[in-house]
């Protein structure tokens, strides 16, 4: 399975997008415990537009983007499913080299199609399509090189647990024929872990295994999802919960629905059962050759490919030495601010000392109780609708889809990151979701809270993928793609903000807000010093251990997931800075001319774009601003 096509990234397997702690995947479950938002009021969502170019090459232009948009959306069932067309429902994507192959070819051929457009000939706005597309397949084709240097079965996303995400979270069922595929889908997965298999045997051979630590976890989710009813005597499983569940709601007979699933719970003994038995069995053998070099420049031409991987991710060019250097600084900048928060709550000892008593006081944290789950998803809640009525002195246009806030579910909460954000549905059949993850209390501190809840909710992700996806007159690679540092930089930058109109209020809740900043400093030492310096895992723990207030076991489970994902947690503090930096820019040149509410608009009414492409946005903004 090779790195994903951007669009399919960004939209599922980060996509579904990422959040705070986790890398987007399609994401699951109903029957968790829930608390809902209204969705924000609106305005009319903006419509992105340029000026001048000939109208014929234009709607020519935008015409291509939507077919080679479609071409790739045909290409898999699984991006349909998330689209909300209930075509190849009861399929799975081909991940065959043969069909990675054919994909390939298919980016060179729509790239040198691209190529051949005049942009003098277009409008500005699809001027910036046409560079982002290219960019897009040019990025895409470059990867190719790299494709076996990807891990598909890991800790933080996974094929054997992202299907089980899918027919939860995005197969909906409305009438028996969507039982019917989701059915024809369970019987499909012994096809489909036959070629993840033989993906991880590829790899295997150029010497790309998952480092040993990672098999315990992904072992362990793999045998979660087949234990239960109808496999043993227990309560019924993940899958034939929900099953049953989405086949009780249908307006069809009692008959027909023991039909339905007495056919599921055929297909989870006769194929799912199977299927997931041979995957563990195959991961146990592979287990055997795994090693404890975590970094990536134990791969072949390692320290090319996490070039590459920073370049993808961050959209600059600097190099690890500088991301390392800037996250050193950063971390200095942030210990000397929660000095300051020391002072003020009048603790008497050393920033360690203080470290310690965040981690540890029982003030901060919420029981391990059902009751205590409930009053975190309630208080969260609270928090993003309180933000929700702030709104319209940062904002013009606001998104029109809902918003709930869920827990992980059980059966992967334990190797689930700590929160993370799932755009809605563009039809409006699914909103947008706050995950966040109880299955430790003593992991989610209620001084974090806050910035959580502003991060991955509002003004956050909710408000940048809603609106992203609800944009008028863009190409529909542009709503569904994606740039982890401008969707991650807006998350954190979206944690600053409300504290310049008067929030965090409770200086500890300000520490939340600081120590979620420390971490993503923190990403920019550690991500490099493990795949750049050659850190070990343990030298790497140790270090953020050190540095961060965040519980031992924070630390272990982050580090592990930078192992898992080179380059992707650099994003977050890269982008941030940027955004920070243009609107600093900005003020000082429009002095009193400028709007917050304006400046906002300009970094969202375009969608997701890369950080280079943000500023030259920006900078044409406060031009205009000045000539007017």
């Amino acid at each position: 399975m090779k790195l994903k096509l951007t669009l399919l990234a960004a939209a599922i397997s980060a996509l579904a997008i990422s959040g705070c702690d986790q890398k987007p995947t399609t994401e699951q479950a109903d029957s968790t415990p829930t608390a809902t938002t209204e969705a924000a009021p609106t305005t009319d969502q903006p419509s992105v537009t340029g000026s001048a170019g000939n109208p014929e090459v234009i709607a020519k232009t935008n015409a291509l983007f939507e077919e080679q948009f479609q071409t790739h959306v045909n290409r898999s069932p699984e991006f349909k499913t998330f689209l909300g067309i209930k075509e190849d429902y009861g399929k799975w994507d081909d991940i065959s080299p043969r069909f990675e192959k054919e994909t390939h070819e298919i980016n060179k051929r729509q790239l040198e199609t691209l190529k051949k457009i005049d942009p003098d000939q277009l409008d500005d706005a699809t001027r910036l399509s046409l560079e982002l597309a290219i960019r897009n397949l040019e990025q895409d084709i470059e990867s190719w090189k790299w494709r076996l240097h990807t891990y598909p079965v890991n800790q933080m996303y996974a094929a054997h647990t992202s299907v089980a995400s899918l027919l939860i979270n995005q197969h909906r069922v409305d009438d028996a024929s969507d039982a019917e595929a989701y059915i024809s889908r369970l019987n499909g997965l012994p096809a489909y872990f036959d070629q993840l298999i033989e993906n991880l045997k590829e790899r295997a051979d150029k010497g790309v295994i998952v480092p040993k630590f990672v098999f315990p976890y992904i072992i362990s989710d793999g045998k979660n999802l087949i234990t239960g009813a109808p496999y043993d005597d227990g309560k019924d499983s993940t899958l034939y919960a929900d099953f049953k569940g989405k086949v009780d709601k249908l307006e069809i007979s009692e008959e027909e629905k023991s039909a339905l699933i007495e056919q599921a719970k055929s297909a989870m003994l006769e194929s799912v059962k199977p299927a997931y038995e041979n995957l563990i069995s195959y991961l146990g053998e592979l287990e055997k050759k795994a090693t404890t070099d975590d970094g990536v420049w134990k791969l072949p031409d390692g320290d090319a490919f996490y070039q590459h991987r920073l370049n993808v991710y961050t959209t600059t060019d600097m190099s690890a030495e500088e991301i390392h250097q800037k996250g050193l600084e950063e971390v200095e900048r942030i210990h000397n601010e929660m000095r300051e928060i020391m002072q003020k709550v009048k603790f008497d000892g050393n920033l360690q000392e203080f470290f310690e008593f965040m981690r540890t006081d029982e003030q901060f944290y919420y029981p391990e109780t059902e009751e205590g789950k409930q009053r975190y998803l309630k208080e969260a809640t609270a928090l993003i609708d309180t933000m929700r009525g702030r709104l319209d002195e940062l904002f013009i246009t606001k998104p029109k889809a809902d918003l709930v806030v869920k827990a992980v579910e059980p059966f992967r909460e334990k190797s689930a990151g700590k929160a993370f954000y799932q755009r809605p549905a563009p039809d409006g059949s699914r909103p947008g979701i706050y995950y966040a993850n109880l299955y430790k209390m003593s992991s989610m501190p209620v001084y974090q809270m806050e910035a959580l809840a502003y991060h991955e909710g509002i003004p956050g992700h909710h408000m940048q993928l809603s609106i992203m996806q609800e944009l008028e007159n863009v190409p529909s690679f542009r709503k569904f793609g994606g740039y982890t540092a401008y969707t991650e930089g807006w998350g954190l930058y979206s944690e600053l903000v409300p504290k310049e109109i008067g929030f965090y209020q409770d200086p500890y809740s300000d520490f939340g807000r600081l120590a979620m900043e420390l971490w993503r400093a923190c990403r920019l030492v550690v991500d490099t010093g493990l795949h750049s310096k050659k850190w070990t895992r343990e030298e790497t723990i140790k270090w953020l251990a050190e540095n961060s207030p965040n519980p031992h076991g924070d630390v272990v489970k982050a580090i592990e997931r930078y192992i898992v994902m080179p380059g992707q947690a650099t994003a977050y503090k890269i982008g941030m800075m940027k955004i920070v930096e243009l609107r600093e820019n900005a003020k000082q040149s429009l002095g009193d001319a400028f709007d917050i509410r304006e400046f906002h608009d300009v970094v969202l009414a375009n969608g997701a774009v890369p950080l280079d492409v943000l500023e030259e946005l920006v900078n044409n903004w406060v031009e205009e601003k000045k000539g007017n």
